[in-house]
């Protein structure tokens, strides 16, 4: 179902138009940030008296909105996630943000796709403020032509609102444009935007998951992901 607020693309599981504009999740699919945001959730529940047995039972904390993940995987209430998203950051903007690498291959393949002309974008669920500083940090920023995450007060938090959001700051076609992403809420924004989607398996969500969820194509690798980007370039995936 395509949400009546985002653009209507051409795409219903192929590629219409030549692609032209490549979309990155940020957290999992070009970063692996599993150190610190588990960490950064752990400290957040400590307030709470909570203590975790074990910070890899937070990963289920990667990708969505921290807000939603409280409150739908903690069963906090809306003040309590609120309270609990204002914990995480006291210890995610001081040493968490940097408790992260960036994926092997993912330099490579941005700086090929860059090479063969294509515009890229990030599009994360996180704040972008961080957003901006995890892709300095790690000398990513300088491939991307546009950076959108949402608002530190909550707004814009929904991958499908950050979607178009570089659709319409950007002036995309969606049906020009492919979003990679590795869990479902990548898949499902990009289906509520009328955006093609390739899931990646590099990163925290299942297969299971994320082609529930819609994804058009399955990447298990960071190369696999260029090599389904050229083949839709040459049309090859849409025959």
């Amino acid at each position: 179902m395509i949400d009546s607020n985002c653009t209507r693309g051409e795409h219903q599981g192929e590629m219409k138009d030549s692609l032209k504009h490549i979309l990155f999740d940020l957290d999992g699919t070009l970063t692996d940030p599993k150190e610190g945001i588990t960490k950064s959730v752990e400290y957040a529940l400590n307030q709470f008296s909570i203590e975790v047995e074990h910070p890899d039972l937070l990963i289920p904390y990667i990708g969505p909105p921290l807000y939603d993940s409280f409150i739908e995987i903690q069963g906090f209430t809306a003040e309590a996630a609120a309270q609990a998203v204002e914990f995480y950051r006291e210890r995610y903007r001081t040493l968490g943000m940097f408790e992260n690498h960036v994926i092997p291959g993912i330099p490579e393949l941005l700086q090929s796709l860059r090479a063969k002309g294509f515009e890229l974008y990030v599009a994360t669920s996180k704040p972008i403020v961080f957003a901006e500083q995890i892709l300095r940090h790690y000398e990513l920023d300088g491939f991307f032509k546009y950076a959108a995450g949402s608002n530190l007060d909550g707004t814009r938090s929904k991958k499908r609102e950050v979607i178009q959001h570089v659709l319409e700051e950007n002036n995309l076609l969606a049906s020009q444009s492919l979003m990679i992403g590795d869990r479902e809420h990548d898949i499902i924004g990009a289906k509520a935007c009328g955006v093609a989607s390739v899931g990646v398996l590099f990163g925290y969500g299942s297969g299971e998951e994320l082609s529930a969820a819609g994804a058009d194509y399955i990447a298990h690798t960071v190369e696999e992901v260029g090599d389904i980007i050229l083949r839709l370039q040459r049309n090859e995936l849409n025959e």
